[in-house]
């Protein structure tokens, strides 16, 4: 069963809490968060893009720049814009966008259900990308970054946040610049804590890693660096209920077509799917439907029946799209690696996907349905892992509302 613990956040002062939270440091480049830090002092960024504060062009990896973003976080909470909390808490966050609401709990999860496969996994991680996490973890002594995990929909945990919810107040309520409204509640009470811990105790037997694969595996590894911290062998989580998530589209664009002309490559698709001329932009409406954008011109793809497995990996679109188009026809064999294709989030929508192909940029755009999360489960349980870029969750939580010191 899954091991939760209740923590003391490190957290903002109400009146500074919109101005400190901040974007999640790998949403952003170096640039993108210079700028949208920029004449805000309390910026959360200035922590987890600490280069922001130094000469641009700097090696984002240098010990200088976890050293500057230890300097920051000090710095917070010697002028009490950030606080630790008296005694552990859990805190219950909600985040609204685009008509929708998901709530989930922000807890600290065991290291040790991470390395017993409690805690389960469905990508590969990159050894840099977990150094980089290693050094600023192990440098400020706290973990900034929040690992997004899902459980199966249980109806007593959403019954106990629903509750609380209508009997307190929010500590934090306000919407960000790009439209998404950040609620938290504290959870407080000994009896209410002992509820939430109980549940993941006899209820819960798995969680599942829906973000954050790189920052759940730094902190375990940072775990081991520091075997007498108690704090260090848990980790910064927020647990969402499955029936709470959407998936967005993850969609893909690649550079050139191998060679062929744009006629050729459609006479080529013919021999796995049925193609179609749109109308418009293509987003598809059902598993095993693509858009395709080339040329000016939208077409839908349909794969056809027997040209894919079915078993969890191979039924994906992500994969059936990389076999049957990418590998096929346009020798793009690891995508993780291969610099002529790139991965567009469905945030950024179809006009992106356009966009990139008629500026030259690249020379097609594929638009894809979303991985669904039971998908995501069936994926995890099964010990395998889904091609690289699979999965997109919106909306994101926001950093250095609640920090975990470690």
């Amino acid at each position: 069963m899954a091991t939760i613990q209740p923590f003391r956040a490190l957290r903002p002062h109400l009146e500074y809490a919109a101005q400190v939270a901040s974007r999640p440091y790998d949403v952003l480049n170096s640039e993108e968060a210079r700028a949208e830090a920029a004449g805000n002092l309390l910026s959360f960024l200035h922590v987890t893009k600490s280069e922001i504060d130094l000469p641009a062009g700097i090696d984002i990896h240098t010990p200088e720049v976890y050293e500057k973003a230890k300097a920051n976080l000090d710095a917070l909470v010697e002028r009490s814009i950030l606080f630790q909390e008296a005694e552990p808490c859990y805190y219950i966050y909600e985040l609204a966008w685009r008509g929708r609401t998901q709530t989930g709990l922000v807890c600290v999860s065991s290291v040790q259900d991470y390395f017993n496969d409690v805690i389960k996994k469905h990508e590969f991680t990159r050894p840099e990308k977990e150094k980089d996490r290693i050094d600023h973890m192990r440098t400020i002594r706290a973990q900034t970054g929040n690992v997004f995990l899902a459980c199966k929909e249980n109806k007593d945990l959403s019954d106990t946040f629903a509750h609380w919810k209508s009997q307190q107040v929010a500590d934090y309520n306000f919407t960000a610049d790009d439209g998404v409204q950040h609620t938290i509640w504290v959870v407080n009470t000994a009896a209410t804590i002992d509820v939430i811990t109980r549940i993941f105790e006899e209820q819960i037997p798995f969680t599942y890693i829906a973000d954050g694969h790189h920052r759940c595996a730094s902190a375990a590894k940072v775990s081991k660096e520091l075997p007498d911290s108690a704090a260090a062998q848990y980790f910064l989580t927020t647990i969402f209920p499955a029936n709470e998530l959407a998936i967005l589209d993850y969609n893909r664009v690649v550079k050139d077509l191998n060679g062929l002309t744009p006629e050729a490559f459609l006479q080529a698709l013919e021999s796995d799917f049925t193609i179609a001329k749109a109308e418009g932009a293509v987003q598809p409406a059902a598993l095993h439907q693509f858009g395709l954008f080339l040329g000016g011109q939208w077409y839908t793809l349909t794969a056809k029946e027997g040209t894919y497995t079915t078993d969890p990996i191979g039924v994906l679109d992500v994969s059936i799209l990389q076999a049957n188009v990418l590998a096929k026809h346009l020798n793009l064999h690891d995508p993780r690696t291969d610099k002529r294709i790139d991965f567009v989030g469905g945030i950024r929508g179809l006009g992106e996907l356009e966009k990139r192909v008629n500026s030259g940029e690249m020379a097609a755009a594929f638009s894809l349905y979303p991985v669904s999360i039971q998908q995501l489960f069936d994926i995890a349980d099964s010990g395998n892992v889904m091609p690289p870029k699979s999965t997109w969750f919106e909306p994101k939580l926001r950093d250095g509302l609640l920090t975990h010191v470690i």
